[in-house]
């Protein structure tokens, strides 16, 4: 078994797509034509966006959206960089908020947190070392 994909669903996935082109600098992989789900290149595992009437659609029993007013879900992406701050910065100009700022763990790692133009959290962090 391979992990292939996470599928977050959005109000606008085209918005989504453009905030994380501009955000992170990843490239549109699909989106169909009705614009309802899209996909990005982020290395090996997809991140795919689906619109939230698609998620309607797709669960009978319905699930919890993700609210910028609220706090965030239980789950998050992490995007490893070796250019922390400006990578940071750079989504913060992108129109994402920050959560928690970067700060150094006791390993070494340096992390912070950001919630999207939908409201996922996102941690940004350097990778970690190796001994």
């Amino acid at each position: 078994m391979k992990y292939a994909y996470t599928i977050l669903y959005v109000d606008n996935v085209t918005k989504t797509l453009e905030f994380y082109e501009r955000a992170f600098g990843f490239v549109r992989k699909f989106i169909t034509p009705e614009r309802d789900y899209g996909e990005l290149i982020s290395g090996e595992t997809t991140i795919a966006f689906a619109s939230e009437e698609l998620g309607n659609s797709n669960f009978k029993n319905g699930f919890q959206k993700v609210a910028k007013d609220k706090k965030p879900i239980g789950a998050e992406l992490v995007f490893t960089t070796e250019t922390i701050v400006e990578d940071f910065n750079n989504a913060l100009a992108s129109g994402a908020t920050e959560y928690e700022p970067i700060i150094e763990k006791p390993w070494g790692q340096m992390v912070g947190y950001v919630r999207d133009n939908n409201g996922f959290l996102i941690e940004i962090c350097t990778p970690i070392k190796s001994e």
